[in-house]
C-alpha cells in the first residue's frame, strides 16, 4: 500500500466529514458498484423468489440476511480504486466467490445484527484478521468513529424504509384513475392467497432496487471512517509530508553535506572549547539545583499574596498597588449608588411598560395582518354557516347541472337517446345524478372535484343503493369518456330502471 498513489486527500477528518468523503467515492464509481452489486445480488433475489414463490416474506428476509455477503464486492473496489487500480466489472465479479472464503459464517451468524458492521468488514476483509489479533485490532479502532458507524446503520435502516414506501408510492400514483376505481386496496392488502402474492413480490423487488442504489454508499461511508481511523492512529498524514520532504531533499543532500563540511573546518579548536581554564565542570545534581533556583526567580515565578477580589484585567504593578486597599473604584462605587436610587427605579419601570406596549403592540400588528386567516379558519360565523359561503358550481365536469337544462323524465329521455346518442344519454343520467346530489341530497361538491372525490362524499350519506349506482354509473361514464368504449345494451337499460327507483317522482326537482 503506498499511500502516495492515494486518490484521495489523505488527512485527519472528523467522523461526519469522513462519511461524506464516503458519499463522494461512491458517487465517482456509482456505475462500477451499482452494476456489480446487481449481478451479484439480483440473480439470487429472483432465484428466492422463485424456490418461496408462496413465502415472499421468508424470500425478503433471507434476501435482507444475506447482505453482508454482498457488501464485499463494493469494499474489494473502492480499496483498489482508493490507490488507482480499479478493476473492470468483469473482474471485480469474478474476485466475489473468493471474497466469500473469509469468515462469511461469522458475518451471517453472530456478526450480522452488528450496528458497526461497516466499519470493522475491512479489518476482516483488507487486513486479514481473525481471532484474537482481529479483537485486539477493533479494541484500538473503535475507541472512536464506532458511534459514527453505529448512526450510519440506523439512519441506513431508516432510509431504506423511506425509499421502500416511496417507491411503493410512486408506483401508486402511476396508476391511472379509472383502473384505480375497480381496485379495493384494502382487500389486496389483507389478501393471503394468491391474489396477493404478486403486490408482496412487487414490493420485494422495490426493496431489491433500493439495495442496488443505497448499499454501495453504506459500505463506502464505513470503509472512509475506517480509513480515517487509521490516518489518525498511524498518522499517514505526517508519513506522506515526510515522504515529500526526502524527495525535495534528495536532490540537495550532497551540496548541503559539503556546506556543513566546509562550515566545520573553519572552526578553531581554541573556538569548539567551551571551557574556561581553571573551571570544573559542573555535576549533575548541581546543575539541576541551579536550574531549579533560576526557576523559582523572576521572571519565571511572580508570587503574590492577595486578600481582596480582583478582576483579571488589574495585572499591572501600579493597579494592584492603587487597589491594595480592597476598595472599589470611585467610579464604580457611585454608579452602584445611583442604580439604587428612586430616579432609577422610575427609570426601569418606564422601560418595562415601554417594553409590554412593543409586545402588545406587536400582537395587535400581527393580528391585523392576518385577519383574513384567522377569519377563515377562527370565525365561528363562518363554521355556523358553511352553506352561505359556497354556492352550489354551475358546471361539473364541462356538464351543466342547472335544474333548467334537465328533462322533467330523465330516464325516459335517456332511453329514447341511447340508439342514435349513447354519449348523450349516459352523459344526461350522469348530469342528472350531480344535479341531484346538489339540490337534493345539499353534498357540498366543488367545481375542481374528480368523478373519485364525487364518489367519496356519497359514500359519507350512507345509503348502499344510491352509491352502489353512482358506482356502476361512474364507471360507464368514465370509460366512455376517456375510453370511448360504449356500455352493452343491458347495462343501458338496467342504469335506467336503477335511475327510476332511485328518484321514483321520474321529475328532475
Amino acid at each position: 500500500m503506498r499511500l502516495s498513489d492515494s486518490s484521495v486527500v489523505i488527512r485527519p477528518r472528523t467522523s461526519w466529514e469522513a462519511m461524506d468523503l464516503g458519499v463522494l467515492m461512491a458517487r465517482e464509481h456509482r456505475a462500477l458498484l451499482m452494476s456489480s452489486w446487481a449481478l451479484v445480488s439480483l440473480p439470487v433475489f429472483i432465484l428466492l423468489t422463485a424456490l418461496l414463490w408462496q413465502y415472499p416474506s421468508y424470500a425478503i428476509f433471507l434476501f435482507w440476511w444475506l447482505k453482508p455477503a454482498f457488501e464485499r464486492l463494493p469494499l474489494y473496489i473502492l480499496s483498489k480504486a482508493l490507490f488507482g487500480e480499479t478493476p473492470s466489472l468483469k473482474q471485480a465479479v469474478r474476485q466475489w466467490p473468493r471474497l466469500l472464503k473469509g469468515q462469511l459464517l461469522a458475518s451471517l451468524t453472530w456478526r450480522r445484527l452488528s450496528l458497526s458492521r461497516s466499519f470493522v468488514l475491512p479489518v476482516s476483509q483488507l487486513e486479514g484478521l481473525e481471532g484474537q489479533a482481529r479483537q485486539q485490532r477493533l479494541g484500538v479502532l473503535q475507541q472512536r468513529n464506532a458511534g459514527a458507524a453505529r448512526w450510519l446503520t440506523i439512519i441506513g435502516v431508516h432510509l431504506e424504509i423511506g425509499l421502500w414506501f416511496g417507491c411503493m408510492a410512486l408506483f401508486y400514483l402511476f396508476i391511472p384513475e379509472q383502473v384505480e376505481l375497480d381496485w379495493d386496496w384494502q382487500r389486496l392488502a389483507l389478501a393471503t392467497g394468491p391474489q396477493g402474492l404478486w403486490l408482496e413480490h412487487l414490493s420485494n423487488a422495490f426493496y431489491a432496487l433500493i439495495l442496488v442504489f443505497w448499499e454501495p454508499i453504506y459500505v463506502a461511508c464505513g470503509f472512509s471512517l475506517y480509513l480515517n481511523r487509521r490516518t489518525v492512529l498511524e498518522a499517514w498524514d505526517l508519513e506522506l509530508v515526510f515522504r515529500r520532504l526526502r524527495q525535495r531533499l534528495s536532490s540537495v543532500a550532497p551540496l548541503l553535506l559539503l556546506a556543513i563540511a566546509l562550515t566545520l573546518t573553519q572552526l578553531s579548536p581554541p573556538a569548539m572549547a567551551g571551557e574556561t581554564p581553571g573551571q570544573k565542570p559542573l555535576s549533575t545534581q548541581a546543575s539541576s539545583q541551579s536550574i531549579k533556583a533560576l526557576l523559582e526567580k523572576p521572571p519565571f515565578k511572580n508570587p503574590e499574596t492577595v486578600t481582596r477580589y480582583r478582576f483579571g484585567e488589574e495585572s499591572s504593578a501600579p493597579a494592584r498597588k492603587a487597589h491594595g486597599d480592597g476598595k472599589l473604584p470611585g467610579w464604580l462605587q457611585h454608579l452602584l449608588d445611583n442604580l439604587n436610587s428612586n430616579t432609577f427605579k422610575h427609570l426601569a419601570m418606564g422601560l418595562e411598560i415601554l417594553l409590554w406596549a412593543l409586545v402588545i403592540g406587536g400582537l395587535a400588528l400581527l393580528v391585523w395582518r392576518y385577519r383574513e386567516w384567522l377569519r377563515t379558519f377562527v370565525s365561528r360565523r363562518r363554521q355556523s354557516h358553511p352553506k352561505a359561503t359556497q354556492p352550489a358550481p354551475a358546471q361539473l365536469f364541462g356538464l351543466e347541472l342547472g335544474v333548467e337544462t334537465l328533462p322533467d323524465d330523465i330516464a325516459s329521455a335517456a332511453e329514447q337517446l341511447w340508439p342514435s346518442q349513447p354519449r348523450e344519454a349516459l352523459g344526461l343520467l350522469y348530469r342528472g345524478l350531480l344535479s341531484r346530489l346538489l339540490h337534493e341530497f345539499s353534498l357540498p361538491l366543488k367545481s375542481a372535484d374528480t368523478e373519485g372525490q364525487v364518489l367519496e362524499r356519497i359514500r359519507h350519506l350512507q345509503q348502499p343503493q344510491l352509491l352502489a349506482f353512482s358506482h356502476e354509473l361512474t364507471r360507464h361514464w368514465q370509460n366512455l369518456a376517456y375510453g370511448h368504449r360504449l356500455p352493452p345494451d343491458a347495462a343501458q337499460q338496467q342504469l335506467c330502471n336503477d335511475w327510476r327507483a332511485l328518484f321514483s317522482d321520474g321529475a328532475s326537482q
